[in-house]
This record gives C-alpha cells, sequence and structure tokens, in this order.
C-alpha cells in the first residue's frame, strides 16, 4: 500500500525554488517563441523604417549691454521699489523663446518651401527627397482656406503623383479620386487649391540623379508645417549661465534640417537687425525735421544781422566792445548752454506731446541731464520689448499689457523730468538775466544800436550751435545703422550626426531578447497566481498527504484516441497500467475475499474525466486475462455512451432497482471494445435517483455483480452535486477520486479529504487526469516514455505545442 510522509522534509525552500523554476523551463519552447517572435519583428521593423537623424547648430546671443560698455537703459530705475527688479532686455529666456515663434519658423517654412514635400512613391518605405529633385513644383498661387478645408475632410494632407514621362511631359494623377492627366513642363496647372507648374531638371543633372518611377508631392498649409516644425524644434542652453544656445531638430532628411536650422538663425539675425535700428531710424527722422527748422530760423537770424548793419553802417563792434565781450566771455558761454539746452528741452516735450501714443523716442540728442538720458533708454528699451513680443502674439497677451501699462508709466516720467529740467533752466535763464542786466549797466556808454546788434549775434550762436550739433548727431546715427552687426554668433553651423538616433538596432533588439523572455513569463506567471486550478501531483501533495495519488493520466489532443487497445503501447495505455500496478498495494487486504473487487470512480464536479478513467481502467484490467464489469452508477447524467454508442438505449441499473422481476445478467451486454469486459448501463433515468440507492436492492446488486465479475469498475456520480456516490460507497472495496489539471480547483480537494475524515468515502485514492506531458510525476525531468520511438527535436517541439494548445 502507498504511503505518504507528514515529516517535513528538508530543503523544502529550495525544493520550492526547484518547482518555480521548472515551471518556466517545462514552458522553454514558448520562450523560444517570443524570442523569434520579438526578434523578427525588429528586423522586419530595421527593414522598413525610416532612419531619424539628429541635426544641431551651436550659437552664442552677444551682450549688447557688456560690449558697448553703457550703463543698462533701466539702471534708472534700480531704486523705484524694486518695479523693474530683475528685468533685462537681453533675457536669454526671451531669446530662448524667439527662436521657436510662430512668425519666425513660419517665415522659415515659407523661405524654403517646406509645406510641400517630395517622395519616391515607389520605395518602401517612401524615402522624402529635398535638395535633388527630378522637378521643381512651382506655386502660382495657393488657397490656403481651401487647402485647409480638403485636408479637414480628407483628414490626411493633399497627395499627388507625378511621373516623368520623356525630357518635355510628365504625367500627373490624384490616386483618391482617380484623376489622371499628361502634362508638358512649365505649363501651369489649375488645382481646386492651387495654380501650379511643373519645371524639369537639366537632362544631364536629372541622368545623373538616377530616380525612377513615380514621386508623390505633398500639399499642407503654412500654418500647419509651421506648427509642425515648431514642435520638433528644440532649443537648449548648454550650460545653465552661459548664452550659448544649440538649436536641434530630428528629420528623415539631413540637408533639410540642416536647411532649417541655418535659416532659423539667419531669420533671426534679421529681426534683432531691424529692432536696433528702430531707435536709430526714428531718431533720423527727428534729426532731419530739426535740421529743417533750424536751418531755416539760422538763415533769418544771419539775414537780420546783415541788414541790421547796413542800416546802422556797423564795420567793427567786436573791437569797440572788446574790452566788455572778454570780461563777459564766460557768462555768455554758460547763458549759451542754457539757452541750447532749454531750447531741446522745449523740442523734445512738443515732441513727446505731438507725437504717437507708444513710439520710440530720440536718444543721445546732447541732453546733460543724466536721469533724463536714462529714463528716455529705458522707454525704449520697453517699447522695442513690447513690440518684439507683438510680433508673435496679440494685445491682450497678460504680458503685452503689462509692458504697455510700464511704457505709460516711464513716459509720464519722461515728461516730468524733462518739465523738471525746463523749470530748472529757466531758473537758470533767469538768473543769467539778472546778472546780463548787470554787464548791461556797465555798457551803458555803449550805443543802443551795439546792444540790439550783440542780441541779434546772441541767437545767431545759439542756432549755428545747435544746427552743428545736429548735424554731428546725424552722422552719428547713419554710421550706427550702417555698422550694425548680427546678434547671434555662429558657433557651428547645423551639422548633422552620421548615425541615426532612431531606429536603435542595438536597442531594439536588446528590448526584443527582454520582452520576448518577459512576455512568455509574465503569461505564465499571471496564469500561475490566476489559475486556481491543479497542474500537477505536487499541488495535490501541498493540500493533503492522507489520500495518495496512485496515478496520472495524460492530456489527450483532439487528434488522439480517447481509449487503449490491445497491446497499446501509448502513453495514456501506460498510465494505467501504472494505475493497476498501484491499486495492487491498495488491494492487498481484499485478496482474502472470495468474490471480485469493487473498484467506485467518483469526482467532486463534472467534467473532471471520471468516465474515461473508469471506461480505460476498466479495459487495462480486462487486457490482463481478468473478466471485468463496467457499471453505469450515474443514473442522473449516464456517460458511458460516448464510448458505447447504445448504452443510452439499453435497460440497466435503475430499472433493475425499480422492477424486481428483472434478471440482473439480462441486462448485462458485452462491450464492443474487448471479449473480457462487459458492461452494465445506467439504464432510464429515474426521478428519484437517491431513493433507488437506499433500497435494500443496492446491497443485492453489488452482491451479485462480485460473484460474476474478478474486477467491477463502476461509473459513479460527482460526490460535490449529489449524494448518490455517498449512498453507494459502503460497496465499494476501493475509491479512486479523479481530479483533472487545470480544470479542479485547490479548494475543491478539501470535500475530498472532509468526505474521507467523515467516513463518507471508502480506501481513497486521487487519480489525476489531463495532465501536461512536462508534469507528469515530479516534472518528468529524463522525458522517458517506454516504448515510444525517440522523437526529433522538432517533433517534440510539436508535440508540446499541441499539449499547450499554442
Amino acid at each position: 500500500m502507498l504511503q505518504h510522509s507528514n515529516t517535513p522534509q528538508p530543503h523544502e525552500e529550495e525544493l520550492e525554488l526547484n518547482e518555480q523554476f521548472s515551471t518556466y523551463l517545462k514552458r522553454w519552447p514558448w520562450f523560444l517563441t517570443g524570442l523569434i517572435v520579438c526578434i523578427t519583428a525588429v528586423i522586419l521593423y530595421l527593414q522598413y523604417a525610416t532612419p531619424v537623424y539628429h541635426t544641431v547648430a551651436t550659437l552664442i546671443i552677444k551682450d549688447e549691454q557688456g560690449s558697448s560698455g553703457g550703463p543698462s537703459e533701466l539702471a534708472a530705475f534700480t531704486d523705484m521699489g524694486g518695479l523693474f527688479g530683475g528685468m533685462g532686455t537681453n533675457s536669454i529666456e526671451n531669446e530662448l523663446g524667439m527662436f521657436r515663434s510662430k512668425k519666425l519658423i513660419t517665415s522659415v517654412v515659407r523661405d524654403l518651401n517646406l509645406n510641400i514635400r517630395y517622395f519616391q512613391a515607389e520605395r518602401i518605405p517612401e524615402k522624402e527627397v529635398f535638395t535633388k529633385k527630378p522637378f521643381y513644383l512651382q506655386v502660382l498661387n495657393l488657397d490656403e482656406a481651401v487647402l485647409s478645408q480638403l485636408i479637414e475632410e480628407a483628414e490626411e494632407n493633399i497627395s499627388l503623383y507625378i511621373n516623368l514621362t520623356s525630357n518635355t511631359t510628365y504625367t500627373i494623377e490624384n490616386r483618391e479620386t482617380g484623376w489622371r492627366k499628361e502634362m508638358a513642363f512649365g505649363e501651369s496647372l489649375d488645382l481646386p487649391y492651387a495654380k501650379i507648374s511643373v519645371m524639369p531638371f537639366t537632362a544631364n543633372e536629372f541622368s545623373q540623379l538616377g530616380y525612377e518611377g513615380a514621386f508623390r508631392v505633398e500639399f499642407s498649409t503654412i500654418e500647419d508645417a509651421a506648427t509642425a516644425y515648431r514642435n520638433e524644434i528644440q532649443v537648449n542652453l548648454t550650460e545653465k549661465n552661459s548664452s550659448l544656445i544649440e538649436i536641434s531638430l530630428n528629420d528623415p532628411v539631413k540637408n533639410k534640417a540642416q536647411k532649417i536650422l541655418d535659416r532659423l538663425i539667419h531669420q533671426y539675425n534679421l529681426e534683432a537687425i531691424e529692432d536696433k535700428n528702430l531707435v536709430s531710424t526714428n531718431t533720423a527722422g527727428f534729426i532731419e525735421d530739426r535740421l529743417q527748422i533750424i536751418t531755416q530760423e539760422l538763415d533769418s537770424v544771419e539775414s537780420g544781422k546783415e541788414k541790421f548793419k547796413k542800416e546802422n553802417h556797423l564795420t567793427n563792434i567786436e573791437e569797440e566792445s572788446k574790452l566788455f565781450i572778454e570780461n563777459a566771455s564766460e557768462f555768455r558761454k554758460r547763458q549759451l548752454e542754457v539757452d541750447t539746452q532749454l531750447e531741446l528741452t522745449n523740442t523734445m516735450i512738443d515732441y513727446l506731446n505731438n507725437s504717437n501714443k507708444d513710439g520710440l523716442l530720440p536718444s543721445n540728442l546732447g541732453f546733460q541731464e543724466e536721469g533724463v538720458i536714462s529714463v528716455i533708454q529705458s522707454y525704449n528699451a520697453l517699447v522695442l520689448e513690447r513690440d518684439r513680443i507683438m510680433a508673435g502674439s496679440t494685445s491682450e497677451n497678460p504680458v503685452i499689457v503689462n509692458l504697455n501699462h510700464q511704457i505709460e508709466q516711464i513716459k509720464q516720467n519722461v515728461l516730468q523730468s524733462l518739465h523738471n529740467l525746463r523749470t530748472s533752466l529757466k531758473i537758470s535763464q533767469n538768473d543769467l538775466n539778472v546778472q546780463e542786466a548787470g554787464i548791461d549797466s556797465k555798457i551803458a556808454q555803449v550805443p543802443s544800436k551795439e546792444k540790439e546788434f550783440r542780441n541779434i549775434e546772441r541767437q545767431q550762436n545759439i542756432k549755428e550751435a545747435l544746427y552743428l550739433f545736429l548735424l554731428q548727431k546725424r552722422e552719428e546715427t547713419s554710421l550706427s545703422l550702417a555698422v550694425t552687426a548680427p546678434k547671434a554668433k555662429i558657433v557651428d553651423a547645423a551639422y548633422s550626426i552620421k548615425d541615426p538616433v532612431s531606429p536603435k538596432p542595438v536597442i531594439l533588439i536588446l528590448a526584443a531578447l527582454i520582452l520576448g523572455i518577459l512576455v512568455p513569463f509574465l503569461i505564465i506567471y499571471i496564469r500561475s497566481i490566476m489559475n486556481n486550478a491543479i497542474q500537477d501531483r505536487t499541488d495535490i501533495e501541498k493540500i493533503t498527504r492522507d489520500i495518495p495519488i496512485v496515478g496520472e493520466i495524460p492530456r489527450l489532443s483532439k487528434k488522439e484516441s480517447e481509449t487503449i487497445t490491445t497491446n497499446d503501447r501509448s502513453v495514456l495505455a501506460e498510465s494505467f497500467r501504472i494505475l493497476h500496478t498501484n491499486l495492487q498495494y491498495l488491494l492487498a487486504g481484499t485478496q482474502e475475499k472470495e468474490a471480485g473487487n469493487s473498484i467506485f470512480v467518483t469526482s467532486t464536479i463534472k467534467g473532471e474525466g471520471k468516465t474515461l478513467v473508469s471506461f480505460n481502467f476498466a479495459l487495462t484490467l480486462a487486457n490482463t486475462g481478468k473478466k471485468v464489469l463496467i457499471v453505469g452508477a450515474d443514473l442522473r447524467n449516464p456517460q458511458l455512451q460516448r464510448f458505447e454508442k447504445e448504452a443510452r438505449q439499453l435497460r440497466g441499473v435503475s430499472d433493475y432497482l425499480i422492477n424486481n422481476k428483472l434478471n440482473l445478467q439480462d441486462l448485462i451486454t458485452k462491450s464492443s471494445f474487448h471479449p473480457n469486459l462487459d458492461m452494465l448501463a445506467s439504464g432510464t433515468i429515474p426521478p428519484n435517483p437517491s431513493e433507488l440507492w437506499r433500497s435494500k436492492k443496492t446491497a443485492t446488486l453489488f452482491h451479485e455483480l462480485e460473484s460474476m465479475y474478478d474486477y467491477v469498475v463502476v461509473d459513479t456520480a460527482p460526490s460535490l452535486l449529489v449524494t448518490d456516490t455517498f449512498l453507494i460507497n459502503q460497496y465499494a472495496d476501493l475509491t479512486l477520486y479523479v481530479s483533472r489539471a487545470g480544470y479542479t480547483d485547490k479548494k475543491l480537494l478539501r470535500f475530498a479529504v472532509d468526505a474521507k475524515k467523515e467516513g463518507k468515502l471508502t480506501n481513497v485514492s486521487f487519480v489525476l487526469n489531463a495532465v501536461e506531458s512536462g508534469n507528469f510525476g515530479y516534472g518528468n525531468k529524463y522525458g522517458y516514455a517506454y516504448g515510444e520511438e525517440e522523437l526529433s527535436f522538432w517533433k517534440k517541439i510539436k508535440s508540446k505545442a499541441a499539449f499547450w494548445n499554442l
């Protein structure tokens, strides 16, 4: 009799790890298949994927404040309660944003015609061509609104296919609509969204390119193309505290990406130069206006002086009043400076009152008051900053609103500073006038005509000084316009990395290897944690060692027969022979019994294979030369007709128990499978099976059958669902409890254990049905199958795949 020890085995943790490892090792074809599938997928992807290259350009943003050596334009406001603290016109963050501005990138798209792309349609995958195109599609007129609507309706960009048929002609077609037309080079063509003309390369150039087949020309709107590249272009600082900027773009076409970055930097410098020249241009205009006025005033004063001398016959008034003039030279110099500054102040105040609300102010006109100069510079800086941001935004932008508010405040500060300066100058002028009165008293002896002449001459000197000053400033402004340098200095022009950034073969193959192993591992693991069904004998042994396992039946594929035959050498037949051998030890105590042995076969629930085990075990016993009877004791749901087709129509057990007139031998029929095997069918399905089994005739039934046969194999009803098996199990010499691998829940095994403890089942032993080949015994480590031919490697894989339903 088989014995199971309850004593804990040594090294249980190591055995548990070995079991876990063995669980995955037994399914090695899953991992092999996963690796093959993943690596094949990667190879196919690398074969057809379009490589993407990384293109980068490096530049330095010049610090205008540091290079000029001048004071910051907002330095005058650093003490105003922190209102402008931390704010600078050359903020590096603003410059980074400018490179990705919609306005700047849209200009690049227009210049390079990036909204029209050319692809070699006959290649798999299609290859984009940028510089060496076999023809040039010239857009004579483009209706962006219509094109945008068509793209929205088609949910993709509009494409045309062009095939060069000769040196002078080509065909153009729309494969979506089926439209096709043959055209001559240079001939214009009206499309719903554009008017185009296709121009060829010269014959020599075209032959050198070596293109064949049709080309696909893809149209998109300029706005969509700009948005796409705006999302792709990356602008970053190489270091946190530097002004070295790196601009990068990933694109399948190297030369296109290089052109885009170089043109982007070029457009940035153009706009920066335009911004710098705004103040100088405005100042130059102001100076020209003032020069015209001063020229007229100077001509008028000189004409008046000439007329005065002629009328009064004056020749050398300077010599006559030389002494007074020498004594008052310093006084007149100061008076001249004050008058000049006052004139400039009045002029600037008039300009402010009459100019636009937020326009630029003339700077560097020669004010001696540093506060006024700083305020004007700060005002111009904020106006430029606002105009730059307005180029890519709207007036409702909070930043624009805040800048407008600041500009208005500073403009008031400018006016206030000029008014204060004018007040100060007038006070100085009054003081000088008082001093002049003292001088006039000293020259009382000089004729009044000379006094009048001196006033005329003073006016002339003021006008001349102002005129010369404006001429000087005009030259300085013209020079600044002529020598304006680019704001961005190119360190490295755009260049592309040799190796593609994607796809990366090494990383993809490594990922395929990991995925090919990980996916089967996860599938097996998830199945193991979600599947509560028993898989092999160890699952039963973990729950109970009180009930021995006497047999393991292999899982059968759909093509395999469910019954054994005479001299059968299959794994199924061998498993039942092993079961028979093990039962000899369990039946050793019944050898003194004169009658035959009754072996009951039951299970917990339906579908665990008790009928298959019953029938094949009966055939195995019959093959040994014993006289065997198989009894259909499941009166509720008979199953013997699976193997004996006529079993359902035959009278059997239920009929015998109900009808006392029936002779038991008349109900027994010969099996078609073996001459030593007879069958007693279940008979007519009764309304009260349990009541029939409680009848006294039940004992007579089994006693008579045991006296007639060496072995009586009884196929009973599932134990968990009905009480039929428990009612008749007292007549069993041995009970085979069938569980099915991959089907029977582990918790249901407790039902068999409890039934044995309660005495409901006699001499119980487990039979594990539908076991995978890899789970036989304790893992089928050596893969030994007696009597079978040695399979080749691929036949073994095919066999295992059949068992696992791969």
